[in-house]
Order: structure tokens, then sequence, then C-alpha cells
């Protein structure tokens, strides 16, 4: 799961989970400090309270300086609650035993003892906290309150305080819980994203590997007509040379395209021509064979101009299209658009409108389309897909053509 948009509303260890390691201590966010000046504000008005009630017991001026003091300590205490959660806790605790103005801040630590600390420790503070309010409320009592009546009101505001720093606590460690959950599936993605580009960089090679096998092939066999005939008419000498050559410039393009590309081991050895641009008037033959209604536009005034490498990563391009329409919008009629010139590149396009009526659906991965932007991307084009506005899809494709 990526960032959130906003992390200054979120605790320090949510918003930023890679400052949580041991020894390093999360900065506060602008929420953790708004938190904090809340919780010093809460507690202070707390123990504000708790001087009108002390003034009332006649105590000497030195005792009621006492008290402030202790307050105003234990208040600005609160500050390393996140640091130091027990020891904080503990200490006012004691404190709390015989200063009424820190029970606010005692309130406080106990909320975040149970926030930032597990069961075992909060259990044990708290019930010594629940233990030692008959305590104070007999060391310090309330001149207009009752005993038991002081007792049950301090018991009843810590466990009050505790259960909901352990609701806030659950649904912390719930929110790291689907965190964690959402990175795992981001890291499955990206895998199997880089494991379809590795296939199709695979398929790539292994395509090319077979175009250059026949290249060569064929300029073997020119090579050795010239050796066997040396006596041959100037002109089938010209043409056969013509053809080494531009077999041996072609055989030396696809050579450099392939070159970083792996091949997989274990593959079939398969030594044909792969298809092109001149081929994709028999693949749309093909699909309309199928019962697939396709329009083919094909505006390329010389289709076996094209550069092989550019007119297969074409055919592968609209071959895929035509195989997402038929899964996902059977019944439609295929735009299968090809236009373009040398020096400008040609462009590919398939288009389907929405599907009309109740069909079975096809799951679909997505790793085809990942394959065909990765294999446009490595001709040096590249290759959009969406929804259309009227509910349809569309594959675009520029891909490179050299004058």
């Amino acid at each position: 799961m990526t960032r959130p948009d906003y992390p200054w509303l979120l605790p320090s260890s949510l918003a930023d989970p890679a400052l949580t390691t041991d020894g390093e201590r999360p900065r506060r966010t602008a929420r953790d400090w708004i938190v904090d000046i809340t919780a010093f504000l809460i507690a202070a008005g707390i123990g504000i309270l708790a001087l009108d009630t002390v003034s009332e017991a006649n105590n000497s001026d030195l005792v009621t300086l006492a008290d402030q003091i202790a307050g105003a300590t234990a208040c600005c205490a609160l500050w390393v609650r996140r640091r130091w959660p027990v020891g904080l806790a503990v200490g006012l605790l004691v404190l709390g035993l015989v200063e009424p103005l820190a029970a606010g801040a005692l309130l406080v630590a106990l909320f975040s003892l149970a926030v930032h600390r597990p069961f075992k420790p909060v259990a044990i503070i708290g019930g010594a906290a629940v233990l030692g309010g008959p305590l104070s409320a007999w060391l310090r009592p309330d001149p207009t309150t009752s005993w038991l009546a002081s007792t049950l009101v301090g018991a009843l505001l810590v466990l009050l305080v505790i259960a909901w720093g352990m609701f806030v606590r659950s649904r912390r460690q719930l929110l790291v819980v689907l965190q964690e959950r959402a990175l795992r599936a981001e890291a499955e993605a990206e895998l199997r994203a880089e494991q379809a580009q590795r296939l199709a960089r695979e398929a790539i090679a292994r395509e090319m590997h077979d175009v250059l096998a026949h290249r060569l092939t064929l300029l073997s066999v020119h090579a050795g007509a010239l050796e066997f005939r040396p006596d041959a008419p100037p002109a089938e000498v010209a043409r056969a040379a013509g053809v080494i050559r531009d077999s041996a410039h072609e055989a030396l393009q696809d050579l450099r395209e392939i070159i970083g590309v792996l091949r997989a081991p274990g593959e079939g050895d398969e030594h044909r021509p792969q298809p092109t641009l001149v081929t994709l008037e028999a693949l749309v033959a093909e699909s309309r064979q199928a019962g697939m209604k396709v329009a083919l536009d094909l505006r390329v005034d010389d289709p076996g101009a094209v550069p092989a490498a550019t007119g297969r990563t074409a055919y592968r391009i609209a071959q895929e299209g035509l195989t997402n329409a038929r899964k996902h919008a059977p019944g439609t009629e295929v735009t299968v658009t090809v236009e373009g010139s040398p020096g400008n590149g040609l462009t590919v396009e398939v288009r389907n409108p929405a599907p009309v009526g109740e069909f079975e659906k096809v799951p679909g991965s997505g790793q085809g389309l990942i394959g065909l932007t990765e294999r446009a991307t490595l001709a040096g084009g590249r290759l959009d897909h969406g929804t259309t506005g009227e509910g349809g899809f569309l594959v675009g494709a520029w891909l490179p053509w050299p004058a």
C-alpha cells in the first residue's frame, strides 16, 4: 500500500512505518502534536479542578505550593509518554497516591500505556491504579465527596481510560495488518508484471532467432548460387547480390535487437519465419471464419515494405486485440486500423464497442497487455490501452518505421 495522501492525519507509527525500527523513534506528525497538546490541556484542566477542591481543605500555603509544583510537573511529564509509557505511568501512579493534582496526568498516562504496550503490563499497572484509588482517597480526602464515592469514581475512570486505550491499540494493529497485506499484494503484482515482461522478452528473442535463422539461410542459398554459377548473366548476379545485401542488412538489424534478450532454455527448435504485417489479412480472415465481425482498415501502400520486426510487432498487437475482444466483447464488431509510412511510423489500433446482452465472462489476468507493452517498448514505440467513453475498449500502438 502506498503512502497516504495526507500522512499528517495518521499517527507517526502508521504514517511513516520505515522509522519504527529498533533504535529509531518515529517523528511526531501534525496529528501527534495536536493530540499531545490536547492531552496536556486536559490533564492541566483536571488539575485545576482538583486545585479548587484541595484549596477547600484549608492546607498551608507551603502544601498548596507543593501541590501546584507537583501537578505542573506531572502535566509536563506527559510529553515523554510516547517514549517511556511504562515508566511514566508507574511514576505518576506513585505520585497520584499523595497528589490529587496529578490525577489528570495519570489518566492520560494510563491511556498512552494501553495504546503503546501489550495487555500484561497494562493489566498490572491498571490493577495497581484501581487498588491505589482507596489509599489516595484516604490520604488526601475530598472535603465535598465521601470516601466511597471518590473510590468508585476513580476506579471507573481508570477502567474506562484503559479500555479506550486498548480499543485504539487494537484498531491500529488492524490497520498495520491491512497495510502489510496491501504491501505484499503490491509486491506480488509487481512480481507478476516482471514475469510477464520477462516472458515477453523471451518470446521476442525466440521470434528474432527464428527470423534471423531464416534470413541467414536465404543469404547462404543465394551466396551458394553465385559460387555454383560464377558465369551467370550479369543481371542474375546483380539480383542475387542485391538479395544478399538486403538479407545481410536485415539480419544485422535483427541481431542488434536480439542482443541483451535471453532465449529461454528447453524450447523447441522450430526455425520458421514469423508472421508480419503481410499476413495480417490472413489473421483477420481466420477470425471471421471463427464467427467474429472484424473490419480491417489497412492504410499501408506496401505492407511488405514494413521492416520485419515492426510488422511482426504490429501483427502481435492486432492478434492480442482480437483475442481480447473475442473473450470480453463477443458478438461486437471489432475494427482493426493500421496506417503509416516510412519516416512517420506505424500506428495500430484495435477498437471494439461495449458488449451487448448477457454472455459468459472469461477471466483475464492482463498479462497479454503487459507483454504487448514490453514488446512495443523494446521495438522503440509505445502502447496504450483502456476503455473508451462509450464503454468499449481500445488498444493503440505506435511503432517506428525508419525512412
